[in-house]
């Protein structure tokens, strides 16, 4: 686990919204299939990376938006909605664990929500200088408040991961 203390959890897009965003995303759109010639591209269903060839799903994507309907925060200003890539059929979905190494990356950002939807803070990672369950763990420290922190991309800006405050 990095050997970092875990307040969070980790999470990919839950089984009911993939079913939903199968049929038309968070833009109103059907999925763009899209057939990845030198595979790489990280998958939100189940946070690894697709392979060469692979036949995955674009879809348009807005998490804060989906936590706030399952919480009942109001992101308001702060929604957002992005690309990102999900198998097209049930791949069997994120396992749980310790952050996926696929996900990893030379730079991520690290924006902290609170449990009404604002957002109060944030971390860039720029590689090198602390692992993503470093920074995952000094924001949930930083920010009491936390409820929820994404990780995004900082060159693409893609939504990447979520992660919930642990129950206490």
């Amino acid at each position: 686990m990095d050997g970092v203390s875990k307040d969070y959890e980790i999470r990919a897009v839950a089984p009911d919204v993939l079913k939903q965003l199968r049929a038309h995303d968070d833009a109103g759109n059907p999925p763009r299939m899209v057939v990845d010639e030198e595979g790489g591209n990280p998958l939100r269903c189940c946070l690894g990376r697709s392979r060469p060839g692979e036949t995955i799903a674009l879809v348009s994507y807005a998490p804060l938006r989906r936590w706030a309907l399952e919480t009942g925060a109001t992101p308001g200003p702060y929604d957002e909605v992005g690309p990102v890539f999900i198998h097209p059929e049930d791949c069997g979905g994120w396992q749980g664990g310790d952050y996926p190494d696929a996900m990893r990356g030379e730079q991520r950002v690290l924006r902290a929500y609170s449990a009404a939807g604002n957002i109060i803070g944030g971390l860039l990672l720029n590689g090198g200088e602390m692992t993503i369950a470093e920074g995952l763990a000094e924001v949930y420290r930083r920010n009491p408040e936390a409820a929820v922190v994404h990780v995004r991309s900082v060159v693409y800006g893609c939504f990447h991961a979520e992660t919930r405050r642990a129950a206490r």
